[in-house]
């Protein structure tokens, strides 16, 4: 690997780029390939960008047949990432099962007595606003909002920072009465329609869950699938 090739990869992964180094696996030659641009002596062969684009959103890395040749394509994926706002009996569940599941978690809460590192042990603690939390998070196209407060003081703030986000999940608790209630005063705020309808709510698949831990597992199998949705439409 030439040590331009180097230090512009170490920088991606630094600033959280998805990137795929593409290699040439008879001549050496190599491209980084992103989503909307391709540097590299590989960059010009299109079949060669559209495989990397596809191994980033598949997020594996592998070995591709091409015309051209044998190209491994290395792919550097920013880490998924779910953002819970509010530290309440539900996140800590599900802090746990979307860590286990791969994700980067951070609890967003100002009630230092609820967000502690007692009741949410190995997880990183944003003890901000919402609003501001979320905004210095720097939300991307990897990244799940998910409001669990119940509190429009709360959860309103941070759904208005998710929906003009590119995040690629928004969901907030509450039944369908507390959601269109939840639309409403948003719509007042100037959210368009097509921003609210952004949001799945009431969160979670519909499995009659129960308790915080079921809740927690209805709220990650439908993050699960709007993930792989997304991806599939992205790759089509």
């Amino acid at each position: 690997m030439k040590s331009d090739t180097l230090k512009k990869l170490l920088k991606d992964q630094e600033t959280k780029t998805a990137v795929a180094l593409a290699t040439d696996m008879s001549t050496g030659d190599q491209a980084l390939i992103y989503l909307d641009d391709a540097t590299g002596a590989l960059a010009s062969q299109p079949d060669v960008v559209t495989a990397a684009r596809d191994a980033m959103r598949d997020d594996k890395s592998k070995m591709v047949s091409l015309p051209s040749g044998d190209i491994f394509f290395h792919v550097y994926n920013p880490p998924l990432r779910m953002i819970l706002v509010g530290a309440v009996h539900i996140a800590q569940p599900l802090s746990r099962m979307a860590a286990v599941a791969g994700y980067d978690v951070t609890v967003v809460d100002p009630r230092q007595s609820f967000a502690t590192a007692e009741r949410f042990p190995g997880i990183s603690i944003v003890d901000e606003w919402p609003d501001d939390g979320l905004k210095s998070l720097d939300l991307d196209r990897r990244t799940a909002v998910v409001t669990l407060t119940h509190d429009p003081k709360l959860d309103d703030p941070a759904l208005g920072v998710a929906i003009r986000s590119p995040a690629f999940y928004i969901g907030s608790l509450g039944s369908r009465k507390t959601h269109a209630g939840r639309v409403e005063r948003l719509t007042e705020q100037g959210f368009s329609a097509a921003e609210t309808s952004r949001i799945h709510g009431p969160v979670g698949l519909s499995v009659g869950a129960v308790s915080p831990a079921e809740i927690a597992v209805s709220i990650l199998a439908q993050v699960t699938a709007v993930l792989h949705a997304k991806e599939q439409k992205a790759a089509a």
